[in-house]
């Protein structure tokens, strides 16, 4: 560029800028004194809150469903992740599944089949200690009977040896219960093992289930689509972002006003917009953040002038039912001037009620 060009961009911006400094002492001087000094402006843009959407689990994209600049619902789908191996992981757990399940019911069939031997020893216990008493009976009959010399010793020896023998078999019915009482415990803990198994298999089918249904990347709220980012057969990492959106029900306009303006604006105090697209439109909208650290400052703050030099950030934010109403139109980027009413005794002008399209 030469030095001639250079001036004459000079030239352009300072009287740009001299237009500019006019064109807002004008505007103070068709509204009241009180009206006015209530009154504040800055230029900023309009934002919104964007939110990246990406893939959870790495993967090959399998497609878009989308196009920049398409406005969509929350929950519809945006794309899509390629999830034929989660598929067969999917089937490979639904199988381990099945299986620890027939696993929770051979260890029951295996628990019924051990009580029902119980049953069977405490039966043979009860017959044991039946004929046990029987031949202790026996014994002492036979034993005052051969006191009284009505039978010979070899019939009492002969009881005796019953008697022996009836008392070893119920001891060995009684270790035959003790047996089948510790198989019912170890069928038990094949139950809570099996069962265990069962949900360790159910809580596999689950997670891979959960990331088969993440690698349909849905839209969390309404939004525009902003910018996409990968293409259909390229490989996502975990993390990766696929596409961007503007969340149009988060939308606001950031301008900046000196310390003076900045310290007197409430969260929560009536603001309008006017944006340079469609100036016939005022736009309502409240203060909804206002910086505690200075956006501009100069090197050393010494002096009063040099505080007033100060810029804070301020953010007026537009209503969602508002947004809601207008999502069609709503559009990120957008220059304008944001107006706020330090006081809110003051009626806004003429120029500044609220006028948005139908």
């Amino acid at each position: 560029m030469s030095i001639r060009n250079r001036r004459s961009g000079l030239i352009l911006l300072a009287g740009l800028t001299l237009a500019a400094a006019l064109a807002f002492l004008a505007w103070q001087r068709t509204l009241s004194p009180d009206t006015a000094a209530s009154i504040v402006q800055g230029n900023g843009r309009i934002e919104a809150v964007e939110i990246d959407i990406a893939a959870r689990q790495p993967g090959r994209l399998e497609s878009i469903e989308v196009r920049e600049g398409d406005l969509v619902r929350a929950g519809q789908l945006l794309a899509r992740m390629d999830t034929a191996s989660l598929q067969a992981q999917a089937r490979q757990a639904e199988a381990r599944l099945r299986q620890a399940e027939d696993g929770v019911a051979t260890s029951r069939s295996l628990l019924a089949q051990r009580a029902s031997e119980k049953a069977a020893a405490e039966a043979i216990v009860a017959q044991r200690e039946s004929e046990r008493s029987a031949a202790e009976r026996r014994a002492k009959r036979l034993a005052d009977l051969q006191r009284q010399a009505f039978v010979s010793q070899q019939q009492l020896d002969d009881q005796a040896e019953a008697l022996d023998r009836a008392r070893a078999a119920l001891s060995v019915a009684k270790a035959q219960v003790a047996a089948t009482d510790a198989a019912i415990a170890t069928a038990e803990n094949q139950i809570r093992a099996s069962e265990s198994a069962v949900d360790a298999a159910r809580a596999e089918v689950t997670r891979i289930q959960t990331d088969i249904q993440d690698g349909e990347l849905k839209a969390p709220r309404d939004g525009r689509v902003q910018m996409i980012v990968a293409r259909p057969g390229e490989i996502v990492g975990a993390g990766g972002r696929v596409l961007n959106l503007v969340d149009l029900t988060d939308v606001y306009m950031t301008f900046f006003l000196p310390t003076r303006a900045a310290g007197r604006i409430a969260l929560g105090s009536e603001a309008r917009l006017v944006l340079d697209a469609a100036p016939q439109y005022v736009i309502p909208a409240r203060i909804s953040f206002v910086a505690d650290v200075a956006q501009f400052t100069p090197k050393t703050v010494e002096t009063q002038v040099e505080r007033e030099k100060l810029m804070f950030r301020v953010r007026a934010q537009i209503a969602p039912e508002l947004l809601e109403k207008h999502l069609d139109h709503v559009k990120t980027g957008l220059p304008g001037v944001a107006h706020v009413k330090l006081d809110a005794a003051v009626s806004w002008p003429p120029e500044l009620q609220v006028r948005i399209p139908e």
